[in-house]
């Protein structure tokens, strides 16, 4: 059986039918709503989303997805916070992405979700956002344009979303979704290396010099000259102990001891 383990992903969120019966029934109930020039998406979100729908809400299999892969069953701690999770599915033109943090469980049963085998996760939080609106809301540094400072957030945002295997279950991870997420000074750093013809030559996270009976990570940030080709680092040092992440120390240079 898998150990129970704290979970910071990020990914989208899907709603699945666990049963040929609530897929039937969610037909049944789609038919008696006033639907017409919706999307089957749209209709679907909005039946969910109707007060006298929650039976079928809490029928529903929830399904993060991860870089195009079936990752994790979520399941709400509170179940007031179904709510959250059909808000997460409402349709938009562009792709939206959910933070998940809760704790990961054992490997769903075949009959919890159609056959889906993959952890469960209680969630105590999530909420969903564009990468638009999050690169939107970061304090812009001086002397940066807002052209620049954008891609630069953006490269560096999809940087960490699309490293390999990040389920945002490894101490790693979650500290790099916790800082894409919550730390705006590593966006400002990327803008202010990219102004000076520097690239983002990689992102490393190392148990930190102050563990002890804490789980500490530096996460460091290495940009290197694209004419000279020297390399300068910068970290960040992340508590990971806990199911919440915290930021222990600014961002700052790092040299290699």
């Amino acid at each position: 059986m898998m150990a129970p383990s704290d979970v910071y992903a990020l990914g989208q969120i899907e709603a699945r039918f666990p049963r040929p019966s609530v897929e039937k029934e969610m037909a049944q109930a789609t038919g008696r709503a006033e639907t017409a020039g919706r999307t089957d998406q749209q209709a679907f979100h909005q039946v969910l989303s109707r007060r006298e729908s929650r039976y079928l809400a809490r029928q529903m299999c929830w399904v993060l997805m991860i870089q195009g892969l079936e990752t994790y069953i979520l399941v709400p701690r509170d179940p007031a916070d179904i709510d959250l999770l059909i808000s997460a599915i409402e349709p938009h033109e562009s792709a939206w992405i959910s933070l998940v943090i809760g704790t990961r469980g054992p490997i769903a049963p075949p009959e919890f979700c159609n056959g889906l085998m993959v952890p469960i996760v209680m969630f105590d939080q999530t909420y969903t956002f564009s990468r638009e609106s999050l690169i939107e809301a970061i304090p812009k540094p001086e002397g940066v344009q807002a052209e620049e400072f954008g891609a630069a957030s953006r490269e560096l945002f999809d940087r960490i979303m699309q490293m390999t295997d990040n389920a945002g279950a490894t101490d790693e991870h979650r500290a790099l979704n916790y800082l894409a997420v919550r730390y705006p000074a590593i966006y400002a750093k990327a803008a202010e290396q990219f102004a000076g013809n520097f690239s983002l030559a990689g992102v490393e996270v190392r148990p930190s010099p102050l563990s002890g009976t804490r789980r500490v990570v530096d996460v460091i940030f290495s940009y290197t000259n694209r004419n000279t080709d020297f390399t300068e680092k910068f970290f960040v040092r992340v508590d990971v102990t806990e199911e919440f992440p915290f930021l222990v120390t600014k961002m700052s240079p790092y040299y290699d001891r």
